[in-house]
C-alpha cells in the first residue's frame, strides 16, 4: 500500500478564468470553501504529475473562490492550468483530531467485515445530508455509513484497514 501521509491532498481544481491578470476561479473541495487559500504552497497537477507554485493571493467572491498565483500575469498563462487539480503536501494538513479523518487518508484502505470477509478497498467517500459513505470496490461495490461506534469498528491508517460492522446481503 502507498503511504497516504507521503502523497499531496487534492483540495480542489482550477475551473475558470477570472479577468485578464491571470486570476483563476477555483473549485474547492474544502470546508468552508476559502479554507484553501489557507495554503501558500501549492502543488497543481494532472494525471499525478505535480507541478510547486506559491499562491499570491486570493478571495471569496460570492460563491466561488478566485486566486492569483506566483508568475501568472496575464489570462493566457492562467488557461494553460485549466483543469489541474490543486493540491498541498499532506504534513502541511493540521491533525484531524482523535476519531476523525481526512477522506484523502481512507481512501484505499481494505474494509472487513467483523467476521473478517474483506469486502473490499475504499474507492471515494460522499457527502450524504445525514452522514459520510464509504464507497467500497470489492467483489460488489458497496455504499457503506461512515458512523463510528455502529458501522465503523475501528480505523487503523497504519495497517491500511477499515472494520466495519455492515451486513451486505
Amino acid at each position: 500500500m502507498t503511504d497516504v501521509l507521503t502523497q499531496p491532498v487534492i483540495l480542489g481544481r482550477i475551473v475558470g478564468l477570472f479577468g485578464v491578470r491571470g486570476w483563476l476561479k477555483v473549485y474547492s473541495y474544502t470546508e468552508p470553501r476559502e479554507a484553501v487559500l489557507e495554503y501558500k504552497d501549492w502543488l497543481l497537477g494532472r494525471d499525478g504529475d505535480w507541478q510547486r507554485i506559491a499562491l499570491a493571493e486570493g478571495k471569496r467572491h460570492g460563491k466561488a473562490v478566485i486566486a492569483r498565483l506566483e508568475g501568472i500575469a496575464d489570462r493566457d498563462a492562467a488557461a494553460e492550468l485549466l483543469g489541474s487539480d490543486i493540491a498541498v503536501d499532506r504534513d502541511a494538513l493540521p491533525d484531524p483530531g482523535e476519531g476523525r479523518y481526512y477522506w484523502a487518508d481512507l481512501e484505499g484502505l481494505a474494509v472487513v467485515h467483523k467476521d473478517g470477509t474483506e469486502l473490499g478497498k475504499v474507492a471515494y467517500l460522499m457527502a450524504t445530508g445525514a452522514n459520510d459513505v464509504l464507497v467500497v470496490d470489492g467483489p460488489a461495490e458497496r455504499l457503506i455509513p461512515f458512523v463510528p461506534g455502529t458501522v465503523i469498528l475501528g480505523v487503523d491508517i497504519a495497517a491500511g484497514v477499515i472494520q466495519v460492522d455492515w451486513e451486505w446481503d
